[in-house]
């Protein structure tokens, strides 16, 4: 039987991982409170959390939802990344804490119920962001119906013009 503070713990993965879209898997292991301070609160700017749980708790919550399996990275001192919103920000904001303090550890995580890869984080986290995209897909769209607009007046207007210069020979 569990003791009490696992089960908590274990219902606050499940809560955490039910509204996760995407949970990176990080090592901090060295940093001072300082730096963890300032790693945590580069990852609440971005929309996301930084967790510390256990890995057999976290495990164990994985295999019970029927999520991935992280087994191979949930080694050695391990904190968690829940991301709720714009995933490709909270990859960004841990990546760039790894470029500037080689003490963090980024180790993996799972996206839509598959694994991923510290390359495929790196690979996110080169991603615009979700307004970036917006925007250029609303510019696509604007530059199309722009261009439809433009091709569809031509037609009168040429028209038009082909009339007045049939009225202009005929009144020579």
């Amino acid at each position: 039987m569990p003791n009490a503070r696992n089960q908590a713990m274990f219902d606050a993965i499940k809560a955490d991982l039910e509204t996760a879209s995407a949970v990176w898997v990080v090592d901090a292991c060295g940093l001072t409170v300082k730096e963890t301070e300032a790693l945590r609160r580069s990852i609440r700017e971005a929309g996301a959390i930084m967790k510390v749980y256990k890995n057999t708790i976290m495990r164990k919550a994985l295999a019970d939802m029927d999520l991935v399996n992280m087994d191979e990275i949930l080694e050695g001192p391990s904190a968690f990344v829940f991301c709720d919103g714009d995933v490709a920000a909270a990859a960004k904001a841990v990546t760039e804490f790894a470029k500037d303090n080689e003490l963090l550890e980024v180790k993996g995580g799972m996206m839509d119920n598959a694994f991923v890869t510290t390359d495929d984080i790196k690979a996110i986290a080169s991603l615009p962001s979700k307004e970036v995209l917006l925007a250029q897909i609303a510019g696509a769209i604007s530059g199309v119906a722009r261009g439809l607009a433009v091709s569809i007046n031509g037609i009168p207007s040429g028209l038009a013009r082909t009339i007045q210069q049939i009225a202009d020979q005929k009144a020579a």
